[in-house]
C-alpha cells in the first residue's frame, strides 16, 4: 500500500500538534500514524484510498459500524433542534431509561464525555460513600489516564513482589503522591486479595477492575475470581467497581456483569453504549449514585448529558436491544466464526497463534509453546511482541486494520465476506 499523503499530512501536522497526533497511542501505528478520510460500514478508507476491513472500529466506539443510519439520523434529528443547552433535556431522561432498563447495576446512571471521566467519577463517589481513601486496582488494566488511577499500567515486574508490588507510574509527570491510595496486586489471584483485605479491608473504598482483562489480552476471569471479589467487597463494606468501557453492551446488553452473573456496585462505561457517539456513564446503586443528586459529591461537566449525545446513546441502544437483541447476536456470531477461522490457522502453522477473548472482541498473539497459562498482566508479557508488530503490519498492508496491541473488535456490520477476507490475509 501506498502511504505518502498520509506522511505529507503527519509532517505538516507535526508543526502544530505535538508528535502530529492528538492521542499518544496513535503512535504505535506503523510504518507511521496515519491519517483516515472516510468510514462506512465495516470498512475504513484512508487519505491515500487505501481500503481496509476496519477491526479497529475507533478502538471500541463503532460497535455498529461507521457512519450507522440509526444514530446518524438521530443526531441530526437533535442537531436541528439545539447542539448543547447546559441544562437538561426530555432525549437525556430517554436515553437515562434505556440505559437503566438494560444494565443489571443501573439504579441510576450520569452521563459525562470519556471513560476517564467516568472512572474519576465513580472513585469519588466512592470514597464520599464509605469514607475511605485506598483503592484496589490491578496490573495491566486500565482505567484511564488520570494521575489518581494510571498506576501500573504496564509496568516492569521483573523483581517486583506478587503481593502488593510498588507501585510504577504509567507516564512522566505523575506525582508519587498521586499514587498514595493506590494499592496494586496481579489480578487473578483471589487469595492474595483475601489477604490485603484481611490486613486492611477497613481502609479500602473500592475494587476497580475490567471484568475482562480487554486492555491486555482480552484474559478472562478464572472461576470465582468476579464472585471472590464481590463478596469481599460486600464483607467489608467496600464498593466494587466493573469498568465496562470495553465490555459494556458488547459481551451482552447488559454487559460483562450480565454475562458473568456477578453485579457490582458502580460501573462504568463508553464506547459501544453510543455507537460512535463521545459519551461516557458511571451507573450504580441508588444508595450510591444519589450523592450526586444529593451534591455531597461532585459531579460537573459543560458537556455532560449533551443532547445531541443522549440522542445518539438512545438510537444505539434502541438499535442494540430490537428483536431481542439480534444486532449484537449477529456481531458477536460473527466474531466467533473469525475466531474459530483462526483457531484453525494456528493449527496448521508452527507459529504459536494464540486467540482469547469473548465475541465480539477477541485478542490475538504468539505465545510460545510450554508458555505458563495466560491469567494476568504478568504471563500476558510471554507473548513474542515482535512478532506480533510483524503480523499486524503485514495485516495492514492487506487491508486488513487491527488495533496495533493485538485487539481485534467486530461489529455489527462486518459480513462473512469480510470474515473470508481477513482469514485468507490471514
Amino acid at each position: 500500500m501506498n502511504y505518502a499523503k498520509s506522511k505529507q499530512l503527519l509532517e505538516r501536522s507535526r508543526k502544530v500538534i505535538p508528535g502530529g497526533i492528538s492521542s499518544n497511542v496513535r503512535a504505535l501505528w506503523h510504518p507511521h500514524p496515519l491519517f483516515y478520510d472516510h468510514g462506512k460500514g465495516s470498512h475504513i478508507w484512508d487519505v491515500d484510498g487505501n481500503e481496509s476491513i476496519d477491526y479497529v472500529l475507533g478502538r471500541g466506539p463503532l460497535l455498529l459500524g461507521h457512519s450507522p443510519k440509526p444514530v446518524f439520523d438521530a443526531m441530526c434529528k437533535q442537531l436541528e433542534r439545539g447542539l448543547h443547552y447546559a441544562g437538561q433535556s426530555e432525549v437525556e431522561i430517554e436515553a437515562a431509561e434505556k440505559f437503566c432498563g438494560l444494565v443489571p447495576c443501573a439504579d441510576r446512571v450520569r452521563f459525562s464525555s470519556t471513560g476517564s471521566e467516568a472512572v474519576h467519577a465513580a472513585l469519588r463517589v466512592s470514597r464520599d460513600h464509605t469514607g475511605r481513601k485506598k483503592v484496589l486496582r490491578f496490573e495491566g488494566h486500565y482505567h484511564g489516564w488520570f494521575d489518581n488511577i494510571a498506576w501500573n499500567y504496564a509496568p516492569n515486574t521483573e523483581g517486583e513482589p506478587r503481593y502488593l508490588p510498588r507501585n510504577q507510574p504509567t507516564t512522566g509527570g505523575q506525582p508519587e503522591e498521586d499514587g498514595a491510595n493506590v494499592v496494586v496486586l496481579p489480578w487473578n489471584d483471589l487469595d492474595l486479595v483475601k489477604k490485603l483485605f484481611s490486613e486492611m479491608g477497613g481502609e479500602i473504598a473500592a475494587i476497580i477492575t475490567e471484568p475482562v482483562l480487554c486492555n491486555y489480552g482480552s484474559i478472562l476471569p478464572l472461576p470465582g475470581f468476579l464472585d471472590g471479589l464481590r463478596e469481599l467487597c460486600t464483607e467489608n463494606g467496600s464498593v466494587l467497581i466493573f469498568d465496562e468501557v470495553i465490555t459494556g453492551f458488547r459481551f451482552s446488553l447488559g454487559g460483562a456483569q450480565e454475562h458473568f452473573g456477578v453485579t457490582p456496585d458502580l460501573a462504568t462505561f463508553a464506547k459501544a453504549m453510543g455507537g460512535g457517539t463521545i459519551v461516557s456513564a458511571v451507573a450504580g446503586k441508588a444508595e450510591i449514585m444519589d450523592r450526586f443528586g444529593s451534591l455531597s459529591a461532585n459531579h460537573s461537566g459543560t458537556y455532560n448529558a449533551n443532547p445531541v449525545a443522549a440522542a445518539g446513546v438512545k438510537a444505539a441502544l434502541d438499535f442494540l436491544s430490537a428483536n431481542g437483541g439480534a444486532e449484537l447476536k449477529k456481531a458477536q456470531s460473527t466474531a466467533k466464526s473469525l475466531m474459530v477461522g483462526l483457531e484453525e490457522i494456528a493449527e496448521s502453522t508452527s507459529l504459536p497463534l494464540t486467540i482469547r477473548g469473548v465475541p465480539p472482541v477477541f485478542h490475538v498473539s504468539f505465545v510460545p509453546e510450554g508458555s505458563e497459562p495466560v491469567v494476568d498482566y504478568r504471563s500476558a508479557q510471554l507473548a513474542d511482541s515482535e512478532m506480533l508488530t510483524r503480523f499486524w503490519s503485514g495485516l495492514q498492508n492487506r487491508g486488513i486494520r487491527v488495533v496495533p496491541e493485538g485487539l481485534w473488535f467486530v461489529s455489527t456490520a462486518h459480513t462473512a465476506e469480510d470474515v473470508e477476507k481477513t482469514l485468507h490475509a490471514v
